[in-house]
């Protein structure tokens, strides 16, 4: 992949940003030439950079920037966000770089009793219980003999919810 720079949204003519996560000033009045902008590490644990216009100054993380000017991505709270594939918050190649839906994403590489989403071992009853979060609610969905079983009655659920959020 050759590194290819795109101009910032809202910032055009001032700043750039590389598919590779790199973000330059380019050269302009009171800037002597195009530089590649120095990092910082977010409380997120996240690499952002500070992109200022008018006298005004925002800290912007760079995975968010690439996906805004090269995924087409509009920031819209917590519907569709960035991922970083490989988990490292610091590899913002676009090539590590993907939007999913917020519910894939709070469920996505998570370790627990069972290798499906919504699924986890209950010691007490000694069956698999399948569980799933709407509008910050939990809803216990059942419990299971099997782990397999679980898991697909929770697919069908979150299927079943993801239709009548459509249809509304």
């Amino acid at each position: 992949m050759i590194e290819e720079y795109r101009p910032v949204k809202g910032y055009e003519g001032i700043y750039e940003v590389s598919n590779y996560g790199n973000v330059k000033s380019l050269q302009r009045k009171g800037c002597k030439s195009d530089r590649i902008l120095k990092t910082k590490i977010s409380c997120k644990r996240y690499l952002t950079v500070n992109l200022s216009k008018n006298g005004l100054q925002e800290q912007i993380p760079i995975h968010k920037l690439i996906a805004i000017n090269f995924l087409n991505h509009t920031p819209n709270g917590f519907t569709i966000v960035v991922d970083h594939i490989d988990n490292n918050s610091r590899n913002n190649r676009l090539d590590n770089l993907q939007l999913i839906t917020h519910r894939e994403n709070s469920s996505k590489d998570r370790k627990g009793t069972s290798k499906y989403t919504g699924v986890s071992w209950h010691k007490k009853s000694n069956k698999w219980r399948a569980m799933i979060k709407v509008n910050g609610k939990k809803k216990h969905l059942g419990s299971f003999i099997n782990e397999l079983q679980a898991a697909n009655y929770y697919q069908y659920e979150l299927k079943r919810i993801q239709e009548h959020d459509r249809i509304i």
